[in-house]
């Protein structure tokens, strides 16, 4: 079956690495959640518009590609949320000062507080609101690209005897990657949708998107995660019900 990334990849170095033996199929695990990585207005734009364009008020903004994965995003979502999945997200902090911004500031100047437009400083890392989450459901603030790095994301997970994280997001060749690569480090099974992820270009986007596949879970379109999803046993989730129940004004299931 054709792939994404078969375009950009040779086929003589598909070969290689089908040869060291990379690129096995994993497995999925028995209590799946759904990680939304970075879903925020500085990584989409307010609108569906050229990328350049966008860019001129959200210097990170991904463009019409965004768009076109928080269509898929909120099929995934809606899935997730009828068979009782947890869903998680991570943005970043809204007043991030430049000791938080840290290493950043080496590469990208434009990601100083001062540099953002007005727009992006007061929207900017807000979920998009065509995939807001709702009540119950927890939204990781980070700095660095991993979901995991600095944050109690683990905790949670173990908490809810979470064993297999869906991600999408972006982008794919930063913070979807590294996440991906810490899940792997700590022994989830992995799994990233293919059309709910997204980068600012189409061959890094397709690269990483091989390079997951081969070394550090399975990169699957979304069909094939809702029909997991749908094949999930009604007890899946059995003992968590108390923590569903906190969604009280700044109780800790509080988004």
């Amino acid at each position: 079956m054709p792939r994404i990334w078969d375009e950009v990849i040779p086929e003589s170095e598909r070969e290689i690495w089908a040869a060291a033996g990379y690129g096995r199929r994993g497995e999925f695990g028995a209590r799946p959640a759904v990680l939304v990585v970075d879903v925020s207005y500085d990584f989409t734009g307010d609108r569906r518009e050229p990328i350049l364009e966008s860019q001129r008020r959200f210097h990170n903004s991904c463009g019409e590609a965004a768009w076109d994965a928080v269509e898929q995003i909120r099929v995934l979502l809606a899935e997730a949320r009828a068979r009782g999945v947890p869903v998680f997200y991570t943005t970043g902090p809204s007043e991030a000062t430049l000791v938080q911004r840290g290493g950043w500031l080496w590469k990208n100047p434009r990601g100083e507080t001062r540099a953002k437009s007005e727009i992006s400083r007061r929207i900017g890392m807000q979920i998009v609101e065509e995939i807001a989450p709702e009540p119950g459901e927890i939204v990781i603030e980070k700095t660095k690209p991993a979901a995991f790095y600095g944050t109690p994301l683990a905790s949670y997970l173990t908490l809810l005897g979470i064993d297999d994280l869906i991600i999408c997001g972006t982008a794919t060749s930063g913070c979807v990657r590294a996440t991906v690569i810490e899940a792997f480090n700590l022994n989830y099974h992995v799994q990233v949708v293919e059309e709910c992820t997204f980068d600012r270009g189409e061959v890094t986007h397709r690269v990483n998107l091989f390079d997951v596949h081969n070394k550090y879970g399975d990169v699957l379109p979304l069909e094939e995660i809702v029909a997991y999803l749908r094949s999930l046993p009604d007890d899946t989730y059995a003992g968590i019900e108390r923590y569903r129940a906190d969604v009280r004004p700044g109780g800790a299931g509080a988004p």
